[in-house]
């Protein structure tokens, strides 16, 4: 068996074994304190600082536990999402790694097929994600063992599956969802609770914030992930997390 494969089956078989062992909770001190005492390796954290991501960051913070933790700038955010950036360091003095995309690859894309190419087709709008977030997000977790995320089963129908702990082959490491069975109300009580900063666009109707060319409001009967490419019919996924578990 090719050693990537081996890798690949090691870690299914170690995902599988997690998750027996992990019973449905929300309570994340009894989550960390599980992922902890697995000594899986190191760390990481990614937070797009949206709510779910807000609440983590607080808790990781607070507790002061062994996560590293960073965040993207593809260069084309919202000038809301810096403010919560420059607010969250200053709140928790927390380290937050800001990792950028390759300028070189950039500007290639902006020459050659122009600045907005991803209003044009699903396979243009995954190439500027492939620049702007894939590729930095790689540069992130080299060397990274668990990769700890704010994904939740409710946020859309791509989700309702997830598990605990997933491998993702695409980046060959262990995925961490905390999040897994929290509600969105659960999740802004805990910030308005913790009085944790947040986005000021999510009091405008934004829910799922990205780049703000792909990001609009949504009206209170679309699904929470539609104001994302809503342009698309596709399954608002940028590429950043495909899993097994």
């Amino acid at each position: 068996m090719e050693q990537s494969k081996l890798g690949e089956k090691v870690s299914l078989e170690k995902v599988k074994t997690l998750n027996k062992r992990l019973k449905a909770t929300t309570n994340l001190e009894e989550l960390f304190a599980f992922l902890i005492e697995q000594q899986l390796g190191q760390i990481a954290f990614s937070t797009s600082l949206g709510q779910e991501d807000q609440v983590l960051t607080h808790h990781i913070g607070t507790h002061s536990l062994p996560i590293s933790v960073f965040t993207l700038d593809t260069g084309r955010l919202f000038q809301e999402t810096y403010e919560v950036l420059a607010a969250t360091q200053q709140k928790f003095k927390l380290p937050i790694e800001v990792y950028t995309p390759n300028h070189q690859a950039v500007a290639e894309l902006v020459t050659t097929k122009g600045p907005n190419s991803f209003y044009e087709s699903v396979e243009n709008r995954k190439e500027c994600c492939a620049v702007r977030k894939i590729e930095p997000l790689k540069r992130a977790l080299k060397g990274k063992d668990v990769w700890i995320t704010g994904l939740r089963q409710g946020q859309s129908q791509n989700r309702a599956d997830l598990a605990f702990f997933e491998y993702d082959e695409a980046f060959d490491i262990i995925k961490f969802n905390p999040l897994l069975h929290w509600s969105l109300e659960d999740v802004t009580t805990y910030l308005n609770q913790y009085k944790v900063p947040q986005n000021s666009l999510h009091k405008k109707g934004f829910v799922s914030i990205g780049c703000a060319p792909c990001t609009r409001a949504i009206a209170p009967d679309e699904d929470i992930r539609a104001g994302r490419w809503w342009w698309e019919t596709s399954k608002k996924e940028c590429g950043l997390h495909i899993t097994k578990s």
